[in-house]
Order: C-alpha cells, then sequence, then structure tokens
C-alpha cells in the first residue's frame, strides 16, 4: 500500500482490489493494446490476398504472441518511454512491437479507436469474468446458506416501518439471493461489441490497398475471434452502446446488494442479527461497547460511489459529436475504477455476511410484542365465514394500537364463529403465522 496515493483504490483498499490490475492498470492496457495489434499482423499474414505480409509460421506466431503473453513492467516502461515522444498512447505501442518485429503491416490501414475500442472492451470482458462474477458468486453462495438455515426462523416484517405480517429470515435472504442471481444473469447476456474498420468507419485505406479483399468479412472474423461480437456499422468510434449496457448492468446490480446492505444493517440495529466479535477491533474511540456493522457500511458507501462513475459512463460514452471527439477517450479509462469500487463492496458484504449470528431469542420477542400482526389473518378467516365487516372490526380493534396476546386472544374467543375457525385462531401466534416462508425458500 502507497500512503502517497491519491486514490484509495491504489492506497487504503490496495490489497482489496489489486486483483483488477491485470485487467484494468495503465500497463494493463498496453497489453491488451499489444494483443490486438499482434493479432490483427497475425491475421493478416493468414489473408491470401495479401502477399506483401508473410505467413506466419506456428513458431513465429507463437514469438509475437510473447510479445503480450510475456508483457512485463520493463515494456509498458518503455511504451511510455516512446509517449513521451510522440505525445500519442496508440502510435508508442505501434512503435515498441516495431522494435521488436519491424514490419509496416503492424497498424496497417487502422485508426487509434480500432485498438483502443477492442482493447478496452477485451479488458472490461476479462475483468468481469475472472474476478467480479466470482466476487458476486460468493456473495450469492452465502446468501443461499443463510436462507436455507433460517429457513424456518419467524422474523416480523415491517412494511412503511411499522410491524407487519411475520415472515421468516431465511425466506427474506432468498428474495435476495434470488434478485442477485436474475442481476448477474442479465449481465452475462450482454455480449460486447467491437470494430476493426478503419478511421471513420468505411475501411477506405484498406480497401484502396487491397481491393480484392473482403475487408467486412474479415473484420468480422477478426473480431469474432477475440470473444466479441463484431459491430459493422460505426463511425470512427465503436458507439459503445453494448459496453454502457454493461455499465447499467452492474449499476442495478449493485444496487441490489446496497439493498441488501440496509437490511442488513436496519436487522442488526434491531438486534436480529449479532455481529462476530474480532480480538482487538474496536467500534467507536470513545464508546467501548460498539460492535458496528462497518462492513455494510463501508459496501453501501463504495457502492454509490462506483454507481456514480458507472451511470456517467453510460450516459456520456453513448453520446459523441459527429465522427469523434476525445472525452470518450479519458472518461472510458476510470471503468476499472467503477469496478475496483464495485469489487470493494462485494468484498465488504461477504465479510459482513460471513460475520453475522441470528438472534432468535430477538426474533421471538419482537413477535411476541406484536399480537396486533395477527389483524389480518383473523378478519380473512371473518370474511371466508361470512362476519359482518370483519375488516372494521379489527381496525378497531389494531389499528395505532399494541395488542398482546391476551388481548387478541380475548377478541377470539368473543367471536361467533364455528368451533372448527375458532380453535384454528386460537391456535395462531404471530411466530406461526407465516404462510408458506419455509416452501419459498426451496425454490431458490
Amino acid at each position: 500500500m502507497s500512503l502517497t496515493s491519491v486514490s484509495p483504490l491504489d492506497g487504503r483498499y490496495e490489497s482489496q482490489t489489486k486483483e483488477l490490475s491485470p485487467y484494468f492498470s495503465e500497463m494493463a492496457l498496453m497489453k491488451y493494446r499489444v494483443m490486438v495489434e499482434v493479432e490483427y499482423l497475425i491475421a493478416l499474414g493468414a489473408e491470401k490476398e495479401i502477399k506483401e505480409v508473410i505467413r506466419f509460421s506456428e513458431k513465429e506466431q507463437k514469438n509475437l504472441r510473447s510479445l503480450y503473453k510475456r508483457f512485463s513492467l520493463a515494456h509498458a516502461e518503455r511504451v511510455k518511454e516512446i509517449e513521451n515522444t510522440t505525445s500519442h498512447d496508440v502510435k508508442a505501442v505501434e512503435y515498441f512491437i516495431k522494435e521488436k518485429f519491424p514490419s509496416e503491416f503492424i497498424h496497417f490501414a487502422l485508426t487509434s479507436e480500432d485498438i483502443n475500442n477492442l482493447a478496452y472492451s477485451l479488458m472490461l470482458k476479462d475483468g468481469l469474468e475472472k474476478v467480479i462474477y466470482r466476487a458476486v458468486e460468493q456473495i450469492l453462495k452465502a446468501l443461499k446458506n443463510l436462507a436455507k438455515a433460517n429457513a424456518r426462523v419467524p422474523l416480523l416484517a415491517f412494511t412503511h416501518g411499522q410491524p407487519a405480517t411475520p415472515t421468516t429470515l431465511g425466506k427474506e435472504m432468498a428474495v435476495f439471493y434470488k434478485r442477485l442471481l436474475r442481476g448477474l444473469n442479465h449481465l452475462k447476456f450482454i455480449k460486447l461489441d467491437g470494430k476493426l474498420n478503419g478511421a471513420t468507419g468505411n475501411y477506405a485505406a484498406a480497401a484502396l490497398a487491397y481491393p480484392q479483399v473482403d475487408w467486412i468479412k474479415f473484420s468480422q472474423k477478426f473480431v469474432s475471434s477475440l470473444g466479441l461480437n463484431p459491430n459493422l456499422l460505426t463511425t470512427q468510434i465503436e458507439p459503445h452502446d453494448c459496453s454502457a449496457a454493461v455499465y447499467d448492468a452492474i449499476a442495478r446490480l449493485n444496487n441490489i446488494i446496497k439493498d441488501l446492505d440496509q437490511d442488513i444493517w436496519l436487522y442488526v440495529s434491531r438486534g436480529i442479527f449479532k455481529l462476530r466479535k474480532k480480538a482487538g477491533e474496536v467500534g467507536s474511540s470513545t464508546m467501548p461497547h460498539k460492535v458496528n456493522p462497518i462492513n455494510f457500511e463501508n459496501s453501501e458507501g463504495n457502492l454509490g460511489v462506483a454507481n456514480a462513475i458507472l451511470r456517467f459512463m453510460s450516459d456520456k460514452l453513448v453520446v459523441s459529436r459527429l465522427q469523434r471527439d476525445l472525452t470518450d477517450s479519458t472518461v472510458i479509462r476510470n471503468q476499472g475504477a467503477a469496478l475496483g469500487y464495485s469489487l470493494l463492496a462485494y468484498k465488504n458484504t461477504l465479510k459482513g455476511l460471513e460475520k453475522l449470528e441470528v438472534n432468535k431469542k430477538q426474533c421471538e420477542k419482537e413477535l411476541d410484542e406484536h399480537w396486533e400482526v395477527l389483524a389480518e389473518a383473523v378478519q380473512t378467516v371473518l370474511r371466508k365465514v361470512g362476519y359482518e365487516k370483519p375488516y372494521e372490526k379489527l381496525k378497531e380493534l389494531t389499528r395505532g394500537e399494541k395488542v398482546d396476546k391476551k388481548i387478541m386472544r380475548a377478541f377470539i374467543a368473543g367471536l361467533e364463529i364455528s368451533n372448527e375457525e375458532k380453535n384454528k385462531l386460537m391456535k395462531l401466534t404471530p411466530a406461526k403465522y407465516v404462510g408458506l416462508s419455509e416452501k419459498l425458500v426451496k425454490l431458490i
């Protein structure tokens, strides 16, 4: 950790976000640019109509690919050294490759955006698949375990902040599991686009030099070979529509986790969850008794920062003046920061979930203090048997009132209904009035 870092991602939280470095650092961007340039050169060599490019043997292809597969810090420093002269980062990559393999067919008939759009999409694709998905899947696993372990634990529900029809703790966790799983699957479904079609998207230079080559087909094949969806109709830039869809999907996923963080925070404040104590850890600088839900608070804060960046990129990158302007270039560099804050949040949520202990006594205590939540059950049975104005009678008894066991049982005892229905209601308690919660947990 560097104590002089400006960004907390590279300072205070570096140890928690460093696994994203191979995909979103400046060195990583250089590496992915080298990869695209090298693979493009190899593809040119495989095109029979381009006779001026040698057909690379397997050994030669391996040597070429080693330029990005073995890309080192020393290589990155050399690219940066070249850039200090060129004042152009993509051109610096081109010159770096030419130092290792002199050929004028490196970056042949391309514009910088041909390299950049593919590099950034590949960075995002790999960062998601190798880091972000796995982090979310760990939260899903923890939620599933929490839901199944507590499928039968009755819990007082709250709507509008007021005591409401009981549920189970497991069912509430199952809801978050299902939402998060759906969000992750939606994110995985989006395929990123890529383009390789020259300065203004018309293959002009390439078609002039080699009119006999089907450049549209060549582009389509090349972009597909990288694992991206070919976008054949663009201006100078790939319009970032699919990247924006990914950013939006991540932001929605983050909001689900933020909702979970806030609910857990409230459960902790109610005493439903206790937090395992860690030796030596301090909860407050002045109040020794405190054990704070800091992981969920940390997660919530970082999700807010992440979504601010994600939403801005989503809004900004799909808008560009005419063929292009350079505002997209400086903005898209921040996709790593957005995922860094997201990853930091995911890890804190997971850490918080692993600290939780269910306080079943508090769950029982809350329920026993709120027998008024059985008003729904009683008036529903009364509706079934044709009782006159059942809702109104229960409203008069319970609205805004705290009803205990004695009051509710006395009310039920005075009802003029069949013994069968009366006995059903007399046996009912808030803890037993949880409907099909346990069965619902099994749906996950």
